[in-house]
Formats: C-alpha cells, sequence, structure tokens
C-alpha cells in the first residue's frame, strides 16, 4: 500500500517537492505541519532526530544516504523523537551496526514520525537558502489522484510557526529531578541544568567533569531555585523564540544579581542575551549542521562547531554598560557566537559543545564552567570556615596540644 502512495511537500510560497512516504505513513494523511529547515550534517539522523530543538519543524538532510547504520538505544538525546517529519534523499530499509536495534523506518514509525524519502533534497536545500526558513505541510495521497496543490500552499500559510507555539512546554519535564548516570563523589558540586529541552549530551557533559546535575524546570522559581542551594546553573537548549521566555529571562537576571557560575548553550544563550538588555531576531534559514566556523574574539582561535538554531543575539543591542562583550562570532555570517562577562562567571555560547553530532573542538567549555564552579566552592568553604564559632585562643593551643597524645593513646588501644 506504501509504494502506491505519494508524499507531496507544500511550501507556503507555493512550491513543491513529491517524493516517497515512510515511517508513520499514516500520519500523512491528515497532513503534518511545520516550519522546513534544512540540516547539513554527513551523520547523526538519530540525534538530530530526538533532539527538543527540532519541535515544530520539518528536518530536511542534506547528506543523502540515511539510516545505513540503523538506531542506537544509547544514542537518544532525549526520550523520543520530536521533529514533525524528516525529509531525505534515500532511507535505507537495510543497516549494519553491531549495536543497532532497529532501523530508522521502524524507529519512528513507532514513535508516530512520518518522512519523505526519494524527495529532491538539494533542490529543496537550495530553495530554502534563497528564500529562508518555510512553513510547509506534507500530505500524502494514492498515486492516481491529482492534489490540488494550490488548496495545500494555503493550508501552509496557516501554519503556525514555533514563535506562535509553546514548544518548550512540550519537550521540557516539569519535575526536579537528579542526574544519575554517572558515579559521584559525595562532595560534588551541584549544578542546576534548567530544562528547556535538554540534549542528554549536555548532561552526560557535566557530570563526566565530576558535577552533580540536578535537572529543573523551566518553569522554576527563582526561591525554589535557589533553595536548591546551586554551585552553578546551566541554561539549556531548547525550541522555540526566546523573545517567549520572558519568565526564564528574569529569572536569569536574578541569578546574575547572585553571582553565580552560569553557562548558557544554545537557546540558553539567546536568553542569557535578553537579560543582558540585548534583543534577539531570526536569521534567514538558521544554523543547522555540524560544519559551522566559529572564532574566538579575544585569542583568534578558530573551532568546527555543531549548530541548531533559527535565531541568533544582535550585537548592536548588547548594552555596553552590561559588562557583556561577544565572546564568538560566526565566521560565515559574522552572527553572535558567544558571550561573556567581563567580571562575572559567566558565558554561553550559540553553538553546542557537546556536540552530538558533530566535532568535539569545545568540549573544554564544560572543563571551564567546572573550574569556575569549583573556585566558587572554594570560596564558600572558606568563607563558612572563617564565620564558625572559635574557641579562645588558649583553649586552642590546649586542644591542640592534646590531640597527639589522644591519638597515640587511641592507637595504642587497638593494637
Amino acid at each position: 500500500m506504501r509504494d502506491e502512495l505519494i508524499a507531496v511537500l507544500a511550501l507556503e510560497d507555493g512550491a513543491v517537492f513529491a517524493g516517497r512516504p515512510f515511517g508513520a505513513v499514516a500520519a500523512l494523511r491528515n497532513g503534518r505541519r511545520g516550519e522546513v529547515i534544512f540540516a547539513t550534517s554527513m551523520t547523526g539522523y538519530q540525534e538530530i532526530c530526538t533532539d527538543p530543538s527540532y519541535r515544530g519543524q520539518m528536518v530536511v538532510l542534506t547528506y543523502p544516504l540515511i539510516g545505513n547504520y540503523g538506531v542506537m538505544i544509547d544514542d537518544n538525546e532525549s526520550r523520543r523523537p520530536w521533529l514533525s517529519a524528516l525529509l531525505v534523499r534515500e532511507c535505507s530499509e537495510d543497516y549494519s551496526n553491531w549495536r543497532a536495534a532497529e532501523s530508522l523506518n521502524t524507529y519512528l514509525a513507532r514513535h508516530g514520525i512520518p518522512g519523505v524519502c526519494e524527495l529532491d533534497t538539494r533542490a529543496l536545500t537550495r530553495h530554502l537558502r534563497a528564500h529562508g526558513t518555510l512553513r510547509g505541510i506534507i500530505r500524502a495521497h494514492e498515486a492516481r489522484e491529482t492534489p490540488d496543490l494550490a488548496a495545500r500552499a494555503l493550508e501552509a500559510r496557516a501554519v503556525h510557526s514555533v514563535t506562535e507555539l509553546d514548544v518548550v512546554g512540550e519537550v521540557a519535564s516539569p519535575a526536579i529531578e537528579r542526574w544519575e548516570q554517572w558515579p559521584l563523589h559525595s562532595s560534588a558540586p551541584r549544578v542546576v541544568l534548567i530544562d528547556t529541552g535538554f540534549k542528554r549530551s549536555i548532561a552526560r557533559s557535566l557530570a563526566a567533569c565530576g558535577l552533580d546535575v540536578v535537572l529543573a524546570p523551566h518553569t522554576i522559581t527563582l526561591d525554589t531555585l535557589l533553595r536548591l542551594r546551586p554551585d552553578g546553573v546551566v541554561l539549556a537548549n531548547g525550541p522555540g523564540d526566546p523573545a517567549s521566555m520572558a519568565r526564564l529571562v528574569a529569572i536569569v537576571r536574578g541569578l546574575l544579581a547572585e553571582e553565580l557560575p552560569l553557562m548558557g548553550i544554545c537557546l540558553g544563550h539567546q536568553i542569557l542575551g535578553l537579560a543582558a538588555g540585548a534583543r534577539t531576531s531570526r536569521l534567514p534559514f538558521g544554523h543547522h549542521g555540524a560544519n559551522h566556523p566559529v572564532i574566538e574574539t579575544r585569542t583568534g582561535r578558530v573551532t568546527v562547531t555543531a549548530q541548531n538554531h533559527t535565531f541568533q543575539v544582535n550585537a548592536a543591542t548588547l548594552p555596553a554598560e552590561s559588562g557583556f562583550y561577544v565572546s564568538h562570532r560566526n565566521l560565515t555570517d559574522g552572527s553572535v557566537e558567544g558571550l561573556a562577562h567581563n567580571s562575572l562567571p559567566v558565558f554561553s555560547v550559540q553553538f553546542h559543545p557537546e556536540a552530538a553530532p558533530g566535532p568535539q573542538d569545545n568540549r573544554d567549555l564544560f572543563d571551564r564552567f567546572a573550574a569556575l564552579v569549583g573556585r566558587r566552592v572554594d570560596v564558600r568553604s572558606a568563607q563558612i570556615i572563617a564565620a564558625a564559632p572559635r574557641l579562645p585562643r588558649e583553649q586552642r593551643a590546649a586542644r591542640q596540644d592534646t590531640e597527639p597524645t589522644r591519638a597515640f593513646t587511641a592507637a595504642r588501644a587497638g593494637e
């Protein structure tokens, strides 16, 4: 039955692209809607499918062969795939990988995510580059049927953009819980990872630095967050328009006043920019891929980064009095790729230092954040010691004199 179906993607500007449906084919009978974007990674289709940042979007993969190494349970970046649809040139039914549990086709079908293959992804990508991110709708019909393409274009124009949707609320967890996938020392510094649709690789990277990671919902209040007694806070990635996160922006302003170590990633970077007083805007077609060159402005160091975002922080709107400066720039279009504060232990990056998928040139940023947290822990410990009640000097001297005798007596008693 599936071989007799044709899937048609209609864009809001009237452009039409046809292919063959796979995955959750039945979902295309009523139509699947979303913004259409393209991603340039050659590998990592599973991580892309399960990245919550793609909620509300249909993803075109520019690499032509997809599915050839199957799907691995341990490589999921969240509990399920979140994208609206996956658009590819070829989806391989056969896969070769000793870790694979099932095919991509089976995996997507099981989770209700449709796909379209045998699609001219090259032409579609060029169209999106020329015209920017466009809204679209995919419907499947019998090969003998003649669809009303003009009506489909009208449907596409009625599709809600991610700015109009509560996509963060759909992907984030409402609970406070510990990330316990790494053995930790009982005195490990605690960091709160605010869940706006976080990738598991971010939590894994923080835990690998010896940090005790606590997941908190994006709806948490500042008072509740501070009662968790964090030694640092991480603002995670996530989908949607940062301008819709006004409540979290206000919380971040409160965290800046507390001078806590703070790290922002992707959406978290944009939220930090808004908290600093800057404004954000939509990029023409976003940055989605694993090959984006970025330069660190003060050192000149260039790295290749993994990215997935549609919005940016506008450098010209960053107030000079905020204390923040642009720490990284995209070498392709000059957009802001990072912020840092001149005196506070606060920084953010627009790209993904955890990669997954992509190059790991910037994994050291997690070490940098862990070092900032460690310094705060050391200072706080010194303050606690300094504030502790003190015995009078003569009593301290007498106690110190007797300690060796007590230890020697106890040791002899154990012989």
